[in-house]
């Protein structure tokens, strides 16, 4: 806190009232300069800069991360081989239906327990046992040959369990950072670390083809829960008036829509994933047939560069408007596909790098808008609503629409991957045009940005 200090060079004798609490400070401050007869300046103290957290608080919340997204990948990238050896291929496409249709019911009723009802520690304590237990129950069935709509059944369940889980732990990550906006790239890097680990240690233990995958993931998932225990537990404030079932459903979380750049955002977002859900699995195929064998591998390139962008992300928030930000990230986009266009190693090598940049300029940097933009009291609910417009509606369409696209260029003869890129190139420019001539901001940088 600042002392009173007199105008020009001259002092008086006066009590040392820096020892006060700032509000007491005021009071007498002024209460001094009513006395005396030479009227002092006074000058409002200047706020002490705070400490950095200590390294133990970091390295749990990227502990939280990196588990997490092991478990996660685990689980979905070899879950297409693994349905595929036990025999279940006619299934697969509503095996990955099921998180798309997930992602419209969980997300939000859980968010809204988050923000309402229960420590969102709790909450993904919950929902990762659950998970680890639905997805163990899965791994049973594909590998005993069960009923396949029993399994679908069951692949289901894990996916309600899992869905919202992503979204609870970023709200535990942000409400435990000062400076989301320059400490959470880092932090959220270890989860694109965790999923590549993830997938490499399947590998490692032989499980690409078997149900020792799901296994491993529902032990990693057990960790997860484990590690809940070390995290401090922050009841959610005291809620006032009945709640009611809209409430309860977290369908209340929809109201953050009537903000105009909310909306945009989100929409952007959902729009954005759309070519993206037909990226990841036909990129894979195109490098096959020119040629390039171990596909999983290439394909890490994206996270390589991803991990990269997230450690660079503070710095870019930090000199960049929020708008330019994500602008650049769609940008990236047009370029990811139009570069697969070329029909060349090289061209789909240089979009799977330029995929990285691409995901974490619009996606995460989107999950931090919301953390700064949006009432604390609703920020476990806004990223539900994320998940929901992206890995629900967005993916879903993106599932859907990339399908067709991808069957309409194949024929007996082959696919035409220069055009089936092209029409993924002209739905990314479509979307940075709507998001440059809707969005409207703020006056500058992502701490200006804020609303009450």
């Amino acid at each position: 806190m600042q002392r009173l200090k007199q105008p020009h060079s001259r002092r008086r004798e006066e009590a040392d009232f820096t020892a006060l609490p700032s509000p007491l400070l005021h009071v007498v401050g002024y209460a001094a300069e009513a006395r005396q007869t030479s009227v002092l300046r006074y000058t409002a103290p200047v706020q002490v800069e705070r400490r950095p957290r200590p390294w133990v608080e970091y390295t749990e919340l990227a502990a939280l991360f990196l588990i997490q997204g092991a478990a996660m990948g685990m689980w979905f990238v070899p879950l297409s081989t693994v349905l595929d050896a036990n025999g279940l291929h006619a299934v697969k496409p509503f095996a990955f239906a099921t998180s798309a249709l997930a992602a419209f019911v969980s997300p939000l009723i859980f968010g809204a327990m988050a923000d309402r009802h229960a420590s969102p520690v709790r909450v993904l304590r919950g929902l990762s046992l659950a998970t680890g237990l639905a997805m163990a129950l899965a791994s049973t069935g594909i590998q005993q040959r069960w009923n396949p709509w029993l399994v679908i059944g069951l692949i289901q369940l894990h996916a309600l369990c899992s869905s919202p889980t992503w979204s609870i732990a970023s709200t535990i990550v942000f409400a435990r950072l000062r400076e989301p906006k320059r400490e959470f790239g880092p932090i959220r890097a270890m989860a694109t670390i965790g999923w590549m680990g993830g997938c490499l240690l399947v590998s490692a233990l032989g499980a690409d083809t078997t149900a020792l995958a799901g296994y491993s993931g529902a032990v990693t998932w057990a960790v997860v829960a484990a590690l809940s225990y070390l995290l401090p537990v922050v009841e959610p404030p005291p809620v006032s008036g009945p709640v009611t079932i809209r409430q309860r459903l977290g369908l209340d979380a929809l109201t953050l829509l009537k903000n105009h750049d909310h909306r945009v955002v989100f929409i952007t977002a959902a729009l954005f994933n759309i070519p993206l859900a037909a990226f990841y699995p036909y990129t894979p195929p195109h490098l096959k047939e020119l040629g390039l064998g171990h596909t999983t591998a290439w394909m890490s390139l994206g996270q390589v560069t991803e991990i990269i962008v997230m450690f660079g992300l503070a710095g870019l928030l930090a000199r960049w408007r929020l708008k330019w930000i994500i602008v650049a990230g769609l940008g990236f986009g047009v370029v990811r596909f139009a570069l697969c266009a070329l029909d060349n190693r090289a061209g789909v090598l240089a979009g799977v790098v330029l995929h990285g940049c691409s995901f974490t300029l619009v996606f995460i940097t989107a999950q931090i808008y919301l953390d700064e933009r949006v009432a604390p009291g609703w920020r476990a609910r806004a990223q539900a609503l994320m998940a929901l417009m992206t890995g629900g509606v967005g993916n879903l369409l993106g599932y859907l629409g990339g399908g067709w696209w991808f069957a309409f260029n194949t024929s007996p003869t082959g696919t035409r991957w220069s055009v089936f890129w092209i029409g993924l190139t002209v739905a990314v420019a479509g979307v940075l045009c709507y998001f440059l001539l809707a969005y409207h901001g703020r006056s500058s940088g992502l701490a200006q940005e804020k609303l009450n």
